[in-house]
């Protein structure tokens, strides 16, 4: 059977980004393990943690007493709580938990008003007004009905930091798988890309949930919170990460694949929708990342990536355009 790649014994060929970042006429496969860059013979420093590039090293062990920097540097890191090196992961996690506070706080002592302000329903992306609901299409009306729509697009982004206040392992599962693998996400790509990659995953997620509407018209009028269209992203990416360093990710798709068909389980009331809709846009948005690595490919990766944050606000509009009642 023919294959896109080398067989085993053939030479593999370069690609376009197979450059080292200091050299760019010398090409290398090597990556640093810090920051991910190519780097050639000459460029690379052997380290503990694998090999690293001079400009990482340059930052682990600046001023006269490099060595001893980086020896005092490592007890330091040692003796600190590790998720201070990862403030979007952890800044993420602490909205998180700060919402569900309130979330607590207004549904024991008041009317639920946070989560119900901030959770989303797939008729805020109907167009301000008067819907009619064809007769048959709602259960419990047989002879149509008519929905008082109100415009709230923004819905979409806040549902991702809400959570179901009557089961705390909501909560509990998503922050810790955040932690897990957010962390490592954030140090491979860097912080403004983890947080890039996670709003557009979970943009995916609420679009996964809307769209759905158009085949299941009871789906319109559910409301859903949580994080998870975010953190499935952030699993989806961490695969396409693993696969393009020929990193061994079987185990990961396995859990990957047991977490989404928990959601097709009787009576779960877990929005599997979602959990696509991320994992679609966290994957597409770290094959951007991947594909366009490097400091000579940093514009072209902007603007896909710009590109994709501007097909799905698109795609957050469809219900203005073509309504699914």
């Amino acid at each position: 059977m023919a294959t896109s790649g080398p067989s085993f014994g053939e030479r593999a060929e370069y690609g376009e980004s197979d450059v080292c970042y200091r050299h760019p006429g010398r090409q290398s496969f090597t990556l640093c393990q810090r920051c991910g860059r190519t780097i050639c013979a000459e460029c690379q420093i052997q380290s503990p943690v694998g090999v690293l590039c001079r400009d990482c090293v340059k930052q682990t062990s600046a001023g006269p007493k490099g060595a001893a920097r980086v020896g005092r540097s490592a007890r330091v890191a040692g003796r600190r709580f590790a998720a201070l090196e990862y403030p979007v992961t952890m800044s993420i996690i602490a909205i998180n938990v700060i919402v569900f506070v309130l979330q607590l706080l207004s549904n024991h002592f008041g009317t639920n008003g946070v989560t119900t302000g901030l959770w989303y329903v797939p008729t805020y992306s109907l167009a301000d007004g008067m819907h009619e609901v064809a007769p048959g299409a709602l259960a419990g009306y047989p002879d149509g009905a008519y929905v008082d729509a109100q415009f709230q697009p923004w819905r979409m982004l806040t549902v991702m930091f809400t959570h179901s206040v009557g089961f705390l392992p909501h909560i509990l599962f998503n922050m810790l798988a955040l932690f897990m693998f957010g962390r490592n996400l954030e140090q491979m790509i860097g912080k403004w890309r983890f947080l890039a990659l996670y709003l557009l995953a979970g943009l995916g997620g609420s679009l996964g949930v809307m769209l759905w509407g158009y085949a299941d018209t009871v789906g319109l009028f559910t409301p859903t919170v949580g994080a998870s269209g975010a953190i499935f992203g952030v699993l989806a990416a961490t695969v396409v990460a693993f696969r393009s360093m020929n990193v061994n990710a079987t185990s990961l798709i396995v859990l990957l694949a047991i977490n989404f068909g928990i959601g097709f389980m009787p009576g779960a009331s877990i929005s599997w929708q979602a959990h696509l809709g991320g994992m679609i846009v966290g994957a597409i948005a770290m094959w951007i990342i991947v594909q366009t690595r490097g400091p000579r490919l940093q514009t072209r990766q902007t603007i896909w990536l710009a590109v994709l944050a501007a097909a799905l606000v698109a795609l957050s509009c469809a219900f203005l355009v073509v309504s699914p009642l």
